[in-house]
């Protein structure tokens, strides 16, 4: 007598906040307040709407001024780790292990405007694609800054947390996954047009001072999602010149560009 399919098994899939006062930007903006909510809060109530990510855990470090940030993510109630100051891969690995994570979803906590749709957009690529390891929507990037989303394997996790050893792969979590597409199945992710000159992030006051003025204009709709962001910019352009000028992602080309260099 025929037996009947198996249910395929749900993958875990537990998104990883990384947060820490310590900015070297921007010292406490996980703390800083944005249209009455800190920006940490912002950050894990988006995350949480989203239908992909059955957890979230707000990964922050051993620091005695990241007692601050445990204490807001369990008041939005997120779970929490601490771990590693610096090497943030290792934190992630241990905080997806102790989470049970089959899945990976990579979020910052300088991005109040991340859209739950967004997440579940780049998530639902790698959960119904069994062959992938990664998949974002920054390989070739054409959401504003600030949407950024990255999703992987705990598998991919773990080969990463065992091989990785320049700092910029430590500090960046992944690099080591997208920089070897011949050991990983990579996915981009891409909108319609290209919206990737748009800063939606935050890492020095200006940026503060830009969503602060998005918040107040779109108050009473503090789950708006990123298509209500660009129409406002349409009807008042002039609020993207707040931030404007900044380099994308110059963290990491900084962390780069202290990567010790190989002899000739």
């Amino acid at each position: 007598m025929p037996q009947p399919a198996a249910h395929a098994v749900k993958a875990h899939t537990v998104a990883i906040v990384q947060a820490r006062w310590g900015s070297s930007r921007l010292p406490g903006k996980v703390l800083e307040d944005i249209g009455g909510r800190p920006l940490l809060a912002r950050v894990v109530e988006r995350v949480q709407a989203s239908t992909t990510c059955d957890a979230v855990v707000v990964a922050t470090t051993t620091d005695v001024q990241d007692d601050l940030v445990v204490d807001l993510a369990r008041q939005c109630g997120a779970d929490t780790f601490r771990g590693s100051v610096d090497d943030v891969l290792d934190r992630f690995h241990r905080a997806a292990a102790e989470a049970g994570a089959d899945v990976v979803v990579r979020i910052t906590a300088d991005d109040p405007f991340k859209d739950p749709e967004v997440i579940d957009l780049v998530a639902r690529q790698l959960l119904d694609d069994s062959a992938l390891d990664y998949a974002s929507n920054t390989l070739a990037p054409t959401f504003p800054e600030g949407l950024d989303v990255e999703c992987f394997t705990f598998r991919a996790l773990e080969q990463a947390w065992e091989q990785a050893e320049l700092p910029s792969e430590r500090e960046h979590v992944t690099p080591f996954i997208w920089t070897h597409p011949d050991r990983f199945a990579l996915r981009n992710v891409a909108s319609e047009h290209d919206f990737s000159h748009l800063r939606w992030t935050v890492d020095y006051p200006d940026d503060l001072d830009f969503a602060r003025a998005v918040y107040e204009r779109l108050a009473g709709r503090d789950m708006f999602n990123w298509h209500d962001v660009l129409e406002l910019l349409e009807r008042e352009p002039q609020l993207s010149a707040i931030n404007a000028g900044h380099e994308r992602l110059a963290g990491y080309r900084q962390s780069l560009a202290a990567d010790p260099k190989e002899e000739p």
